[in-house]
């Protein structure tokens, strides 16, 4: 069998540990997929640019805005030469190509062979179109907004490096209130490498909680400079951000899309300095002023009271507090007078009645009678009782009789019947 037939049923079969592809097989293998893909539309950001003079063949590089990818691009001279405008570093560009891999190197390149530059045009009407989505997703609502902390335990800042937006906020803030503290992560805020990094220095102050609020600044600068702050991968991140974020982006006619998103916009990095913090000036003024005004109140209230006291005490059951007992106590000592002299005339009275009842009783009573010289005579009647002597009839002669006088009684006999 020859070496040719050999490679072809080799390469037709699986590989295996036993039984591998050579490199070129594999290489061929991706370039064969790669080239089925056929020509395609690409947008990117170009981030280098090699044209050399006198040379056939530029080479750029194309980043995605939004994520740390990019690939490389050749084309011809001419296609960037004949650019209108002129490319550069970080211009938004559309260009078609045809994915190539090169099986000398191993590697993978977009052979373009046109080159559309976006225009502001475009760009703005890309912005307004997802600002409309971001607005109806909700993200610009008011009331998803959340208030700043008064006195902030820590600020983050992401701001271009050795900036002037970084220089005002950090002057602004710390001549309010010296003592605040400060994390600054210097990115890139322009150009293809702003985004990511933006987003990634949001991603570690959001998660540290030393972090209270988290300030993105850029002093200004073109449409095209601003581009990143209206991106959406950055708008959505802040968005999702736990911590208030604020947005001091210097560039008033135009406002990027971070200021809808983010919790409160200011307009320049210096007003974002004065208003992530408090002035400590006017807050020990506000100090001063409020203690002021509890010291009046206190004393006010106090004064309030001790008038209240004064009067309580010069209110008479105050001031003579054993009068009312010892006017009760005369009280209590009349009223017994008078019962027990009542109490007498009722017991006079009785004793009266009762010695004039007695009185009348020993009147009518037979004592009395026999103490006028009357006498009872009584007999033994048939039962043997005593019985008092009515009539003379009742007993005969030689009767026994009792006969009871005033001071005791006698025995007799009866005799006979006197006419």
């Amino acid at each position: 069998m020859s070496s040719g037939t050999e490679r072809t049923r080799r390469t037709a079969e699986p590989s295996t540990a036993e039984c591998p592809w050579p490199v070129r097989t594999v290489a061929r293998k991706i370039a064969d997929w790669i080239h089925r893909l056929g020509a395609v539309w690409v947008e990117g950001q170009v981030t280098q640019i090699s044209a050399r003079p006198g040379a056939q063949t530029s080479f750029l590089t194309l980043r995605d805005p939004a994520a740390d990818v990019s690939m490389t691009v050749t084309c011809a001279a001419s296609l960037v030469r004949d650019c209108d405008p002129p490319l550069r570093d970080g211009a938004r560009v559309v260009v078609h190509a045809k994915p190539t891999f090169y099986l000398n190197r191993g590697t993978l390149s977009l052979r373009a062979n046109e080159i559309r530059p976006v225009g502001i045009g475009e760009l703005l009407a890309r912005i307004e179109r997802l600002r409309r989505l971001l607005a109806a997703e909700g993200l610009f609502a008011q009331e998803r907004k959340r208030r700043l902390p008064f006195l902030p335990k820590g600020v983050g800042l992401i701001t271009g490096r050795a900036s002037a937006a970084e220089h005002d906020v950090l002057v602004n803030a710390q001549a309010r209130w010296p003592a605040v503290a400060f994390r600054v992560v210097n990115t890139a805020v322009q150009g293809p490498a702003a985004v990511p990094q933006i987003v990634r220095a949001l991603s570690t102050l959001d998660a540290d909680p030393d972090i209270d609020v988290i300030v993105i600044a850029r002093g200004g600068g073109s449409v095209e400079d601003l581009l990143p702050f209206s991106d959406e991968t950055l708008c959505r991140a802040v968005a999702a951000a736990g911590t208030p974020v604020v947005s001091a982006i210097g560039h008033e006619p135009d406002s990027p899309l971070l200021d809808h998103v983010a919790d409160l916009r200011c307009s320049t990095p210096t007003d974002a300095g004065k208003r992530v913090v408090p002035d400590v000036r006017e807050e020990t003024a506000r100090v001063h002023q409020l203690r002021d005004r509890a010291r009046r109140a206190l004393h006010g209230w106090v004064d309030t009271q001790r008038r209240l006291l004064e009067q309580l005490r010069s209110r008479p059951s105050l001031a003579e507090p054993l009068e009312p007992i010892e006017r009760r106590a005369a009280d209590v000592q009349t009223h017994l007078e008078r019962g027990r002299r009542a109490i007498l005339t009722v017991v006079g009275n009785e004793q009266a009645a009762l010695a004039a009842a007695r009185a009348r009783l020993n009147a009518l009573g037979p004592s009395a009678t026999l103490a006028r010289g009357y006498a009872v005579v009584q007999y033994h009647d048939e039962q043997g009782n005593l019985a008092v002597l009515r009539s003379v009839s009742q007993v005969a002669e030689g009767t026994p009789l009792r006969v009871r006088v005033a001071d005791g009684a006698i025995r007799a006999i009866a005799g006979a019947q006197e006419e």
